[in-house]
């Protein structure tokens, strides 16, 4: 079974000359600094050679006018010690709160989330003996960037970003997070089937890099099944990377079967900076009731010693963790048995870790950092500095042009006449769709039609599309009274469609 303290590179053994560490740390809100204070006591206890550096994030720095939910004071520290360990925080309810967790990972450049889990049956209760599965996340991409926009009474949109570069990234991230452990399989999880272009790249590029792990299988599947598949039977997956928002869902989904949410820590990885943390919320209705687990957050901080080199600690720690498992103490979250399992508060549990370093467990396997796995030379991984590739060309075909229109009678033929009449020379309108059904031409009566509308605007003829034509477009369709929301201009790469098809196109 591979270890979840070992989602890093194995590290240099400690030593008492090893320097100790500057860690930015953040207690966080709710439980966050109950859990905080034993996980600390635990790396002291354990010989973590560290010098922390104590910052307020989260719902105080909220409250105090930060929108953002950190200030300047933390920012410094995180871009000095570049490693930080971080317990839930709270965002305010209400408009006008960013969250900080994607704050710090699109700001720090965290690109890579990564979520080991792993049962630890029959010592805490799990639906599946043996499983063992990585998540990796894309983490700065997708829906998560962001951007949304309300663009008439009835509709809003939130903009899907995905980027070569970002792909590239994330998929080499994941082969050799396999390769380096001995990890026996890679699986990608995208829905191309219905975002043939944003989720179709992610699939392509993911591909296009398994091809320099050969040793390595691989697998791509819809997301819907993949997650299905995960929840019934996670033994046939070990390593799965999908975009952000996939990733989120099928990593919370994957730390259920295994036991408990409560139980998982995350690795959030980039060039320059580290980011650890537990998976689980900051649970403000118990906070102050001593009753919190520690685990999730201390399986973040054996992360982060693998990490920073000491390795050797995350393993002591991880020991006597199982350890503490199989004498049966339990926190609230994961007591089930009277007759096999003793009920402990934090404190206690984390008293319980504290005695039991320097053992192992009996029952469970034993943690170890993995040797590095066996590459044969002609896998070697190709160098990271992409080779510079050739511009394609790309071509102006046509604008989409985005309408708020809402009379009475939602007639799409009749909107078609207006944008017709409004339409200068030579352009003409292609289609008209809403929420991306087809309603002109050849629309259908049962469509149900909101006040928001795509009308495909193309040059007629052999007269090539000119930007100039779409700033005349929308001077003439703003004199007829049409209210243009949003445009989106169509380009073909290298003959290629970059962009959606109508139906019929």
């Amino acid at each position: 079974m591979n270890s979840p303290a070992s989602a890093l590179p194995a590290a240099p053994v400690t030593t008492a000359s090893t320097p100790a560490v500057p860690v930015t740390i953040a207690r966080g809100d709710g439980i966050g600094p109950e859990i905080m204070d034993a996980v600390l006591r635990i790396l002291a206890e354990a010989g973590a050679r560290l010098a922390p550096e104590d910052v307020q994030v989260g719902e105080k720095a909220y409250l105090a006018g930060r929108t953002s939910g950190i200030g300047e004071e933390a920012w410094a520290s995180l871009r000095r010690t570049r490693v930080a360990l971080k317990a839930p925080i709270t965002t305010p309810t209400g408009t006008g709160y960013k969250s900080l967790n994607v704050t710090l990972r699109k700001t720090l450049g965290l690109y890579a989330s990564v979520r080991p889990c792993a049962s630890y049956a029959p010592f805490v209760p799990s639906l599946f003996t043996g499983l063992d599965v990585v998540i990796i996340r894309e983490n700065e991409e997708d829906t998560y960037a962001g951007i949304e926009h309300r663009q008439t009474d009835e509709v809003y949109q939130c903009l899907k970003l995905i980027t070569r570069p970002g792909c590239e990234r994330i998929c080499r991230y994941a082969f050799d997070h396999a390769r380096r452990h001995g990890r026996r399989k890679v699986t990608c999880m995208v829905k191309d089937n219905i975002m043939k272009l944003t989720d179709g790249l992610f699939r392509k590029v993911f591909l296009e890099t398994a091809a320099h792990y050969p040793e390595i299988q691989t697998e791509a599947m819809i997301i819907d099944i993949g997650t299905a598949l995960l929840a019934t039977d996670p033994l046939r997956f070990d390593v799965v990377v999908a975009p952000n928002l996939y990733g989120d869902i099928i990593s919370d989904v994957a730390a259920q079967c295994a036991g408990s949410i409560g139980l998982a820590g995350s690795a959030n990885i980039g060039e320059h900076c580290a980011l650890f943390e537990a998976v689980h919320g900051s649970a403000p209705d118990i906070a102050g009731r001593g009753i919190a687990n520690p685990s999730g957050l201390l399986e973040a901080a054996c992360l982060m010693l693998v990490h920073i080199g000491q390795a050797d600690v995350a393993n002591r720690i991880r020991n006597a963790w199982l350890r503490t498992l199989e004498d049966g103490f339990a926190t609230a979250d994961i007591f089930r048995d009277a007759a096999r399992q003793k009920k402990v508060g934090t404190a206690q549990f984390a008293e319980a870790v504290i005695s039991r370093l320097g053992q192992e467990p009996r029952h469970l396997p034993r943690d170890a950092a993995p040797a590095p796995a066996a590459v044969p030379a002609a896998a070697a991984t190709p160098p990271v500095s992409p080779t510079p590739k050739t511009l394609p060309e790309k071509i102006l075909e046509g604008v989409d042009v985005f309408l708020h229109w809402s009379p009475a009678r939602r007639d799409a033929a009749k909107l078609a006449e207006r944008v017709q009449a409004a339409l200068p020379a030579p352009l003409k309108l292609k289609m008209i769709a809403n929420r991306g059904v087809l309603v002109w031409p050849e629309g259908r009566p049962e469509a149900f039609c909101t006040d928001h509308w795509r009308c495909r605007i193309i040059a007629t003829g052999e007269n090539p599309m000119r930007p100039r034509h779409i700033a005349e477009a929308l001077l003439a369709l703003e004199a007829h009274h049409l209210d243009v929301v949003k445009t989106e201009n169509l380009y073909r790469f290298n003959g290629q469609p970059g962009y959606s098809l109508g139906q019929g196109e």
